[in-house]
């Protein structure tokens, strides 16, 4: 099947590539995002792989559509970035890689609470300017600290898993009752007494209308004061603009992020010759108790292997039978 894979770096070349071996597909590399303004590159192609950033609006569908695509081939887990509807409308399959390593991204969460908390990315620098003083860099032991799960699925119950062995209380809210994080001694209360209680609270749910912005300024006033907020699912469940006032307030006391709600704009792309046009981005940069990855909480070897693998397993069903096993509803 000849596919048009948008949004492509060095690294998803060389893994597309190297799962397309045995499967024969026409994969064309673009580098540009996927957008209403780059739908001309998708023209006779009658499967697309996307990436989360990638802009899947009716816009864009109906191009593509116009022009053959019945295929959408999604990189990853979450398709808050497609009109569903739209492509339901449109004809248009929408398939995606329900599962790729969940224990990825539930390390990258636990590496951004021990590194906000123990200050490591501070202390490393001042180690590299001779600077041996400890002052500002005290931390708290994570035994025995509570930390609030949002979201059980299998992100949440590995990084819930991740903190039982550093001894943490866990706190869970989920409509679905995760049975393995039971079995852990997880105890499932309601969204505001997890706030209340949890000295971390880690978000590991989708984005749909329900959750987004599920952190606001009515629910940071719910938070236990001076506790730490993660985020590796997707950035529009934080309401930036209430979270840096719940920051300057210290009514939150630390934040991490691996994900933004305006990242389409910024992550991927080097643009360090470059003046950022984001002003509410440029504020998070400038506290102390704020630590910023761009996206990178899934970027492993293993994932990288198991997205392609999937991917390529996606299209090549779709191609055979018209049908998939990973297609998305609306």
């Amino acid at each position: 099947m000849k596919v048009a894979v948008f949004s492509s770096k060095k690294y998803d070349r060389h893994f597309l590539s190297e799962a397309n071996a045995n499967s024969e597909h026409e994969l064309v590399f673009f580098e540009p995002k996927l957008s209403s303004e780059t739908t001309a590159l998708a023209s006779g192609f009658p499967a697309v792989c996307a990436f989360i950033n990638d802009k899947l609006d009716s816009k864009t569908l109906s191009a593509i559509a116009e022009q053959g695509t019945k295929l959408i081939a999604l990189r990853s887990a979450g398709f808050n970035n497609v009109d569903m509807k739209a492509a339901t409308n449109l004809g248009i399959t929408i398939v995606r890689v329900p599962a790729y390593s969940p224990y990825a991204v539930a390390e990258h969460a636990a590496g951004l609470i021990l590194t906000l908390n123990r200050q490591y990315h501070r202390a490393y620098n001042r180690v590299r300017e001779s600077n041996f003083s400890l002052n500002g860099l005290l931390g708290f032991d994570l035994h025995g600290s509570t930390v609030g799960v949002v979201g059980t699925g299998k992100i949440g119950m590995c990084f819930a898993q991740i903190m039982k062995g550093f001894g943490c209380n866990l706190l869970a809210y989920d409509i679905y009752q995760n049975p393995k994080c039971l079995e852990m001694g997880v105890e499932y209360v309601e969204l505001s007494e997890l706030l209340a209680k949890s000295d971390i609270v880690s978000l590991h749910c989708p984005l749909n209308p329900e959750s987004y912005h599920m952190i606001n300024a009515q629910t940071l006033e719910q938070f236990k004061s001076g506790a730490m907020l993660i985020n590796t699912s997707r950035g529009g469940l934080i309401d930036t603009k209430a979270v840096i006032d719940a920051l300057k307030s210290k009514k939150l006391g630390y934040l991490a992020l691996d994900v933004y709600e305006q990242e389409g704009d910024l992550f991927f792309e080097d643009l360090s010759l470059e003046v950022i046009q984001d002003d509410v981005f440029q504020r998070l940069l400038t506290f102390p108790n704020v630590v910023i990855t761009a996206h990178q909480a899934f970027f492993t070897k293993n994932a990288l292997k198991n997205i392609a693998q999937t991917t390529l397993s996606n299209i090549t069903e779709f191609e055979k039978t018209g049908k998939c096993g990973n297609t998305v509803s609306s």
